[in-house]
Formats: C-alpha cells, structure tokens, sequence
C-alpha cells in the first residue's frame, strides 16, 4: 500500500521573526512580490519593508483584494512575472491565494501568517472562494510552501476569537486522521497516512489538551508564553500536516458543509469544525462517551460551539437538516473515511446527539 506526506521545506516559529523576512527571501531570489491586505499593512508593514531593505531585496508589494477567487490568483500571478518569489502575508485566504499564484507563476512562495486561526500556512492546499466569500473547491498543489514564518508576537496581538478557532481546527485532527488511518483512507498527499503523520496528529492533540487553556489566557494578555508557543505550533504545522498526510472525515465535513446554512455566515471556519468533532465522536461507536464528554466541555470551556444554538443554527428545522445530511453523505463525501458505512440519517441522527450533548455539558458547567 502506498503512504505519502507533504512537508514544507522550512518552518520558523518564534517572537519576531518577521523582522526576518529580508534574510529569508534572499535565499529564494533577490526580487519578491508581496501581498497581503491593508490591515496587515498597516500591522505589520514597517518591519517586513525594513527587513526586505535590509536585505537588499527588490520588493513589489500587491494589495489582496480579499477572497481567494481563482480570477484573484491569476492575477497576481500575471503580476509576479521577473520576480523571483512570491511572499503572502495575513490570514488564510491571502495565504491561500499566494500559494495558487506562486504554483502558476512557477515561483517559490513564503507565507507569514498574522493570525493562528487555521494551518493554511503549512497546507499545499488552496480553498476557492467566489467573490461573495461563498467556498467553492479546493486544489491541492505538488508541494507546501517553501518558506513559512510564524512570528508569535504578531499572533499574540490578534484577537482572540482567531486563536480558539484554530484551536477548533486542530483539535480535529488526530479524531479525523485515526479515522482515515484505521480505513486506509487516500489522504490528500497522495497515499494511505504515515506514521510520521499519525505522529504529528497525535502530538498535536496532546498539546492542544495540555496547553490550549494556558495559551488563551496568554493571548488575552497580548502575551508570548511556551504555552501560546507550543499551541500555535500546533495549530500551524502539527496540523496543516496532520490533516493533509493524516486524512480528514466526518469533523470536515460538517466545517466545510455547515456554510451551506446561511445561519452560519458570521462564524468562522474552526467554529464549525468545533461542532463537526462532536459529531464525528457522536457518530463513531467505538468513541467512548467520556471521551466525547471531555471533548466538548473542553471546547465549551474554549468558548467554541458545542450545540446548534452556538452556531445560530437552532431554528433550523429537521427538513432542513435532513436534506442537508443528504447532501453531504453522497459518493465523494468524506464521512466514507470511516471503516464504517455512514448514511444520511446517521449523519443527522450524530449531528442532533452532538446537539444534546453540548447543551447538556452548557448546562452542567465543571
């Protein structure tokens, strides 16, 4: 049986390493075009210009217009001819589109992210949008992202809310990759998960316990601990390979689907993943329920969604759902990575014990 990974080819984490950007770009080229969005301009702009003249690169800089539409991504790479790199710097969508640029205009990316809400920066994939921010496929490249720099002093200055989603996201990792290992899954690398995936998957998981209470209060303070270090650690590479060489299932499904419902516009993706966890751990029987209940009293500790109202999805009728559980349960849908047969009605029947499950651990505070 053929297994594969995707891995970047350098990772750096610490405070203030985006004041290294210029040292970083000159070994891919000495001619760089950078693009992120006004705020992350305005945020961070000064340091990564004086880091680039520091170094001697020769930098455009490309404004983002805000969704990572496919038309945004050609773009940007018709403006990258006679550079020599490209550098996304924001959140995941600019990231995202940077890395699609980069693929064709054939040049090496570097992405800084500026938030910790997702692992876009480690992923070799790209999730399309339209220009009403509505998800409308994803491509996975032959490689991740050449360079990736997370500085945790600009993460730690964020807002929460980006923090906990990626907590979200993370956290589903190794559930999702257990899954997918356990039936052999095709992951998105290409071949069965690694153990080297499982590995990360796991450690993940194990971080984000240990450490994700501790790294929240951290960031509140607008503060770099070895807590908030280790959590976005985790959230950035533990998972962007965890679920890309590890394999992704129910947990996913729900992330990706649940913006169907336009009840969840305001919520962002990792929110939704929360409850897809609580799903996929209500759907699989040979998750133990105390393992379930600890889950979600975690998340609903993190502030994150564990029942339907969370989401502003407790008006939405069983019609609704059921149709939706249709939907999302077809030939291609990634509830199949289970080594169990997953029907429409046992996605909507997880989905509702999910919702028990959170308003009874709401209700029942530790």
């Amino acid at each position: 049986m053929k297994k594969a990974i995707l891995l970047p080819r350098k990772f750096v984490i610490g405070r203030g390493v985006i004041g290294e950007t210029g040292a970083y770009a000159a070994m891919l080229g000495k001619r760089a075009l950078v693009i992120w969005g006004k705020r992350t301009r305005a945020a961070v702009g000064d340091r990564v210009i004086e880091s680039l003249k520091a170094a001697e690169i020769d930098y455009k800089d490309e404004h983002f217009n805000g969704e990572c539409t496919k038309e945004e991504a050609a773009r940007i790479a018709g403006i990258a001819g006679g550079r020599d790199c490209i550098i996304g710097i924001g959140g995941g969508k600019v990231i995202d589109c940077a890395k699609a640029a980069a693929i064709s205009a054939k040049l090496p990316v570097m992405v800084i992210p500026t938030i910790a809400s997702n692992d876009a920066p480690t992923s070799a994939c790209t999730v399309w949008y339209n220009t009403e921010g509505v998800c409308v496929g994803s491509d996975i490249w032959p490689a991740n992202p050449d360079y990736i720099l997370v500085d945790t002093e600009v993460i730690a200055q964020a807002p929460i809310r980006y923090l906990k989603a990626g907590i979200a996201d993370a956290l589903s990792t190794w559930f999702e990759a257990s899954a997918s290992y356990a039936s052999r899954a095709k992951t998105f690398a290409g071949g069965a998960p690694t153990m080297t995936a499982m590995a990360m998957a796991k450690l993940c998981h194990e971080t984000l316990m240990e450490y994700g209470v501790a790294a929240i209060e951290a960031a509140c303070a607008h503060a770099v601990t070895p807590a908030l270090e280790k959590v976005v650690e985790a959230c950035v590479l533990l998972s962007g390979i965890g679920w890309e060489s590890g394999g992704l299932a129910t947990a996913h499904t729900l992330g990706n689907g649940l913006p169907m419902f336009e009840e969840t516009h305001s919520f962002m993706h990792g929110e939704k993943v929360a409850f897809g966890i609580l799903t996929q751990l209500c759907l699989d029987d040979s998750v133990p329920p105390s393992l379930a209940e600890e889950t979600a009293r975690f998340l609903a500790k993190m502030g994150l969604p564990v029942c339907f109202a969370d989401l502003n999805m407790d008006k939405v009728s069983p019609e609704r759902l059921r149709e939706w559980s249709q939907k999302f349960t077809g030939k291609r849908s990634l509830v199949h990575n289970h080594t169990f047969e997953v029907t429409a009605g046992d996605l909507y029947d997880a989905m509702l014990a999910a919702d028990a499950l959170g308003r009874r651990i709401k209700a029942t505070p530790v």
